[in-house]
C-alpha cells in the first residue's frame, strides 16, 4: 500500500469511531493536519477541564469534545458519500477501487448514531440551561 492509497471504508469507520480525536483524518493525510491536531486538541482540553471542573456539568466541561465527535459524524457522511472516481483520484490513484454494501451499512449507521447524538445533545443543553438539570 502506497502512502496515498487509502482505503473509504476504513476512513469511514475511523471517522464514526474515532472521529472525535482526528483519527480519520491522521490516516488520511498524515501527521502535518491541522484539523486532525485540532481533534486532537479539543479532546485534550475538555479531558483536562473534566479534570479540573468536577462540580461542572460533563456536557459543559466537555464541550470541545462533544463538538468534536459531532464534526466526526458529518465527516464520516462526507467520506463515505464522496463519489469513487473523486475518491480515487486523492487517495488511490494506483488502484482504484469501488464502494460496497459495507460502506452503506455504515453511513446509515453514521446517521442514526450522529442524529441521535446530536438531539440527546440539544436536548441535555436545554434540560440544563432552562431548568438546570431538573431532568437528569
Amino acid at each position: 500500500m502506497t502512502a496515498t492509497d487509502k482505503n473509504k471504508t476504513f476512513a469511514t469507520l475511523l471517522a464514526l469511531l474515532l472521529g472525535g480525536i482526528g483519527a480519520h483524518r491522521f490516516y488520511l493525510h498524515g501527521r502535518q493536519d491541522r484539523w486532525g491536531w485540532l481533534h486532537l486538541a479539543a479532546a485534550l482540553a475538555s479531558a483536562l477541564a473534566v479534570a479540573r471542573l468536577p462540580a461542572q456539568p460533563l456536557l459543559f466541561s466537555a464541550c470541545l469534545l462533544v463538538m468534536s465527535s459531532l464534526a466526526g459524524f458529518v465527516e464520516a457522511l462526507v467520506i463515505g458519500l464522496t463519489p469513487d472516481e473523486k475518491w480515487n483520484k486523492y487517495f488511490r490513484p494506483q488502484t482504484p477501487s469501488q464502494s460496497h454494501w459495507p460502506l452503506a451499512l455504515l453511513l446509515v449507521a453514521t446517521l442514526a448514531i450522529g442524529a441521535t447524538s446530536l438531539i440527546a445533545t440539544i436536548a441535555r443543553l436545554f434540560d440544563l440551561l432552562y431548568t438546570g438539570g431538573a431532568y437528569g
